[in-house]
């Protein structure tokens, strides 16, 4: 079994990567799948995670029910009325119910966490000094120095309102810069990320399956 799970598995990745050379069956089949296991997966996951444990075992069975899971539960059922076309609109009223309520419960908290703390992070600790020797780590004060021009300068390119000329606009250029460094390196982490799960299909290509790299 467990070799034609490895053989299994090696034919997928493969009708995956036959997407580089051109559209194929063998790749749709193989996306097709991959969507549906997915979906197959977290649908089971979904219903005994929320369903089961928390509606049936918490508001059905619970010796001391929890009765604003039913609310919950009508607003989830109400939203299967999108399959319905002439009583469609109706799942609008959970959907702006959850938008509005989630809006509100993140809104505090990407505040204090996008806002505060960077505000925080960079006025806070500019000249640092060296816990040891008590003289100025030039170090990590230079650091904080570029964060902080860094930010401002991030700030002055997003304000619309003056013309950017003289030196606003030469502020605002040294923000481009920054931006485009912060673009680059989260662009660059993302495409490492990726390449860390090409490495790693490749290396059960030719060290699993194939045997090569044992």
């Amino acid at each position: 079994m467990e070799m034609i799970s490895i053989w299994i598995a090696a034919i997928l990745t493969l009708g995956i990567f036959s997407f580089l050379y051109k559209d194929n069956p063998l790749y749709k089949a193989c996306e097709a799948l991959f969507v549906g296991v997915s979906a197959a997966y977290w649908a089971i996951v979904f219903y005994f995670d929320n369903i089961y444990k928390k509606f049936y075992e918490g508001a059905v069975t619970a010796d001391e029910p929890d009765y604003f899971l039913w609310i919950g539960a009508i607003l989830g059922l109400l939203f299967l009325t999108r399959l319905i076309p002439k009583i469609g609109w109706v799942s609008r009223w959970p959907m702006a119910l959850i938008v509005g309520a989630t809006a509100g419960l993140w809104m505090v908290g990407y505040f204090v966490s996008n806002a505060m703390n960077q505000i925080g992070s960079t006025i806070s600790g500019i000249i640092v000094y060296d816990t040891a020797t008590g003289f100025v780590a030039w170090g990590e004060t230079f650091g904080s120095l570029v964060i902080l021009v860094g930010v401002l300068s991030g700030l002055v390119y997003f304000f619309f309102s003056k013309e950017h000329k003289g030196v606003f606009g030469a502020t605002a250029k040294v923000g481009t810069w920054f931006l485009m460094v912060t673009f680059g390196a989260s662009f660059g982490y993302t495409v490492m990320s990726r390449m860390s799960l090409l490495i790693g299909r490749v290396d059960f290509l030719l060290g699993d399956w194939l045997g090569i790299l044992r």
